[in-house]
C-alpha cells in the first residue's frame, strides 16, 4: 500500500511539475506580480461594490499595496521577446514607448488612488472614481498589449 501511494504521489509531481513557469524567470516574476495586482484590485473593487464589507484601513493598506505592485511588473520585461509562452503580444517589444506610457498611467492611477485613501474618513463614495481609473488603466494595457 505504501508502495502504491509513493508512486502515485510520485506521478502527481512529476505532473505538476510539467508545462511551469520557472518563477524566478522573468515570465513568472512577471506572473506573480500580476496576480497579487489582480488579488488586490479585486479585494478593493469588491468593498465599493458591496461584494466584501468596506473597512477604511483595509482599503487604504490595500491601495498602498498596489501602488507599491504598479511599479513592479515592467522591469520583468526584457528589452527582447522571449520564447517563454506569454500572454503578451509581440507589440509589447515592438511599441515600447506606448507600453511604457501605459505602465506609467497605471502607477499615476494607483498613486491617486493612495492620495484618496489620506483623507479620513474614507468613504466608499469618494473612492469610486479613483478606483475606476485603476481599473481602466488595466484594461487600457490589456486591451492593446496582451492575448485573451
Amino acid at each position: 500500500m505504501l508502495k502504491r501511494l509513493s508512486v502515485v504521489l510520485l506521478a502527481c509531481l512529476t505532473l505538476s511539475a510539467c508545462g511551469g513557469v520557472d518563477p524566478n524567470s522573468p515570465l513568472g516574476q512577471r506572473k506573480t506580480i500580476f496576480k497579487q495586482m489582480l488579488k488586490t484590485s479585486e479585494d478593493l473593487g469588491g468593498m465599493l461594490r458591496g461584494r466584501l464589507a468596506f473597512d477604511g484601513q483595509r482599503f487604504a493598506d490595500g491601495a498602498v499595496k498596489l501602488d507599491n505592485l504598479s511599479r513592479e511588473p515592467w522591469k520583468h520585461f526584457a528589452q527582447v521577446r522571449e520564447e517563454d509562452d506569454t500572454s503578451a503580444r509581440a507589440d509589447v517589444w515592438e511599441k515600447q514607448a506606448r507600453f511604457q506610457d501605459l505602465a506609467r498611467q497605471m502607477e499615476a492611477s494607483t498613486a491617486e488612488l493612495v492620495a484618496v485613501t489620506r483623507g479620513q474618513p474614507l468613504k466608499a463614495a469618494d473612492l469610486a472614481a479613483p478606483m475606476d481609473k485603476v481599473e481602466a488603466a488595466c484594461k487600457a494595457c490589456h486591451t492593446e498589449f496582451r492575448n485573451h
